[in-house]
């Protein structure tokens, strides 16, 4: 199998490892006698801890390789969750108070958070390795297929192991991550272009291409804020019970995992767009599909809205992805990977308290906020010298 495969295949594993928790990490949380914020909690601080580290993976890669970082991100999500799930049972059992038992599953999200953050850098740098610039653009697209891919499967198998118990989606993701990591140790070889090479410095790195990281903190938030508040705004416009929002949630989700594997696992790899033409393209779609959102009113405007902005996303996250890999040399490929993963980590850590604290206010108003911080996104795409000329040197490269 070759390696654009097998890294695939490793992705998947990884993404559908950590996408069967999210059914079940609500219900978890209040089952253990968690606040909503508690809860919340759990979350803010895996991604702040992701934000934190993922730069310093990413240059590690450079320095150690690709395969051992990789090793540690996958195996580092396997023992932190074990952790959590023994923090549960102990819970479950009575055998720790309040207090105690919230520090330590912070304590074990923390750990997993800057643990497991070396895999998806890792995993970037990895793709740049083994494609040529010309394919750079397509081998970013197949990462963003394979994260659809996971995150359609997973939340399907963690509802469907809720039946037995809530824990046993914890332990399921542990027996993948295991699994994983044995297959990427047996299967996944070294990328021979990493060998031997002097890694770049990542604070020139920065300094040169901040503003694109920029574009994809902002674009994170306006995702994550969406996606954060979707089925309180189902349950709230179509007047579900919450047995009705999770399959109507879990039935929309489904698609836009559908759709976002189509675009980037197909349609990005077959249009072979420069970088800076899919974003153009692919975020006012984006900005359609939240707008929408907000006139949205039965299931199927709903999920019509929700898929045109899935369909956005799925052109213009390779795009950015793929606009930073060539906007850098082939041995500043794991700073970069580390400094976009940073940047995705720290849209993740504001995008939900924006997204929930906005809720409280007005159901459409997180998605008018969005569309507002896209808009901006979009017009600065067109109008900045700077984003030209790295979009010219970029476009050289396919």
């Amino acid at each position: 199998m070759r390696p654009k495969a097998l890294l695939f295949l490793a992705l998947f594993n990884s993404i559908l490892g950590l996408s069967v928790l999210f059914p079940i990490m609500a219900p978890l949380g209040r089952q253990l006698g968690l606040g909503e914020l508690e809860v919340g909690a759990l979350s803010t601080g895996y991604s702040l801890m992701q934000f934190a580290s993922a730069a310093f993976w990413g240059r590690k890669s450079e320095e150690k390789g690709r395969k051992p970082i990789l090793l540690v991100g996958i195996l580092g999500f396997a023992g932190t969750f074990l952790a959590f799930a023994l923090v549960c049972e102990a819970g479950f059992r009575g055998w720790l108070d309040h207090g105690p038992l919230f520090g330590l599953l912070l304590t074990t999200r923390v750990l997993g958070g800057l643990l497991s953050s070396a895999t998806f850098p890792t995993a970037q740098a990895y793709m740049a390795d083994i494609t040529d610039r010309e394919d750079r653009t397509s081998g970013m697209a197949l990462i963003g297929a394979a994260f659809g891919l996971g995150i359609i499967f997973g939340p399907a198998i963690g509802a469907a192991l809720s039946y037995v118990s809530l824990l046993a989606a914890v332990y399921f993701s542990v027996a993948v991550a295991v699994m994983n990591a044995i297959f990427v140790y047996t299967r996944l070889p070294e990328p021979e272009r990493h060998q031997e090479r002097e890694p770049g410095d990542q604070r020139a790195v920065f300094r040169r291409i901040w503003p694109l990281l920029a574009v994809g903190v902002v674009a994170t938030v306006a995702s994550v804020a969406m996606e954060q508040t979707i089925a309180f705004y189902y349950q709230d416009r179509l007047g579900l019970d919450e047995g009705e929002t999770a399959r109507a949630v879990g039935m929309a989700l489904v698609l836009y995992g559908v759709v976002a594997v189509f675009v980037q696992g197909y349609l990005v790899r077959r249009v072979t767009w420069p970088p800076l033409r899919l974003m153009r393209f692919g975020l006012p779609i984006v900005l359609v599909g939240l707008v929408l959102l907000t006139f949205g009113d039965t299931f199927a405007t709903l999920t019509g809205a929700l898929l045109l902005q899935g369909f956005g996303q799925g052109l213009a996250l390779p795009g950015i992805t793929a606009f930073l890999s060539l906007s850098v040399a082939e041995n500043e490929q794991g700073a970069v990977a580390g400094l976009n993963s940073a940047a995705q980590g720290l849209g993740r850590t504001i995008g939900p308290l924006l997204g929930t604290a906005l809720y409280e206010f007005g159901p459409t108003l997180p998605y008018w906020a969005s569309a507002t911080l896209v808009t901006f996104v979009v017009l600065y795409l067109w109008t900045s010298p700077r984003v030209r000329r790295l979009g010219e040197a970029a476009e050289a490269q396919v």
